[in-house]
């Protein structure tokens, strides 16, 4: 391949992010977020045997489901997650080889940015979406303000301290994709209090952006 995947049509804008997941709770975590309507999964590569994780949601997933790594800062992450089969790149900052490695494997990214220089950069470099991180520190009105500078067909997301209470205001701003990180899942919470969880974050999207 020679460009990254655009961002597929998801039911809902969600993407969970399982920071500090373990290998062997994998696999029913991520059965219970992918049922409760959350299409998109991310395992940090900071968590505890990251690539393993993935690999095991990639295969008790269905091939819709859109699962990889977060926080991928080197073109050697990139190598990791596509042998364990994960198609979603997301990292907290836009870098130029970790992109062009993402490019060469058809990736769907989602790079970090924080400024509009930042944004038109991973535009250039072929991000499928751009991720305003930490999206607590902008806000919805630093987004919308540079939301209005960007070419429309941009996809938004919003990551960093947002829950789903924050779906109406960042809706305003243009943001239709949310990463929930600690507002999901937390490292020690059982899979029953992460399925809840979920369930209360499809919710909240159906309730801001219409039902699925």
């Amino acid at each position: 391949m020679t460009e990254t995947a655009p961002f597929p049509k998801l039911e809902r804008g969600l993407v969970a992010i399982l920071r500090g997941l373990k290998p062997s709770e994998a696999v029913a975590i991520g059965q219970a977020i992918f049922s409760a309507g959350i299409e998109a999964i991310e395992v940090p590569l900071n968590s505890p045997d990251p690539y393993a994780s993935i690999a095991s949601i990639v295969g008790a997933l269905p091939p819709t489901a859109l699962v990889g790594a977060g926080t991928v800062l080197s073109a050697a992450d990139v190598d990791g997650l596509h042998k364990a089969g994960g198609r979603l790149l997301v990292s907290p900052n836009i870098d130029v080889e970790v992109m062009g490695r993402a490019m060469h494997y058809g990736m769907v990214t989602m790079p970090g940015v924080f400024t509009p220089t930042e944004a038109f950069q991973a535009i250039r470099l072929g991000a499928s979406a751009l991720k305003f991180f930490p999206a607590s520190v902008l806000g919805a009105a630093g987004i919308s303000a540079m939301r209005a500078v960007l070419p429309a067909s941009v996809l938004v997301g919003a990551v960093g301290g947002v829950s789903d209470k924050d779906f109406a205001g960042y809706k305003a701003a243009g943001v239709s994709v949310f990463g929930l990180g600690s507002s999901l899942f937390k490292p020690g919470m059982s899979v029953d209090e992460v399925a809840a969880r979920a369930k209360a974050a499809v919710q909240a999207w159906d309730a801001a952006f219409g039902a699925a």
